[in-house]
């Protein structure tokens, strides 16, 4: 069972940013074959997609994070992250890392809160 474990969350001033980890371990075949994604969910929405990165490396990002927010992998480390730039409230949700690979694996989340 692939395990995720993400890091980096906290509370932040509008205009910071943050720099979300995600560490996998038990890995089935190699971590180079996993698609990679974070998703965020806020009080009383739905989960959404944020970011995503291939196994070829290829990026995708929701709109309202386009320009701010960066996805990117070492694969080496078996990590995925997430730098998060200009930030703002509306942004405030818990952090979750997604694996694809044959199956989904999700990590437990890691609270992000833009507040002054």
């Amino acid at each position: 069972q692939v395990q995720l474990v993400e890091s980096g969350g906290g509370l932040v001033q509008p205009g910071g940013s943050l720099r979300l980890s995600c560490a996998a371990s038990r890995i089935v075949f190699s971590f180079n074959a996993y698609d990679m994604g974070w998703y965020r969910q806020a009080p009383g929405n739905e989960r959404e997609l944020v970011a995503a990165i291939s196994r070829g490396r290829s990026t995708n990002y929701a709109d309202s994070v386009k320009g701010r927010f960066t996805i990117s992998r070492d694969n080496a480390k078996n990590t995925v992250y997430l730098q998060m730039n200009s930030l703002k409230p509306e942004d405030t949700a818990v952090y979750y890392c997604n694996a694809r690979f044959e199956r989904e694996y999700w990590g437990q989340g890691t609270q992000v809160t833009v507040s002054s």
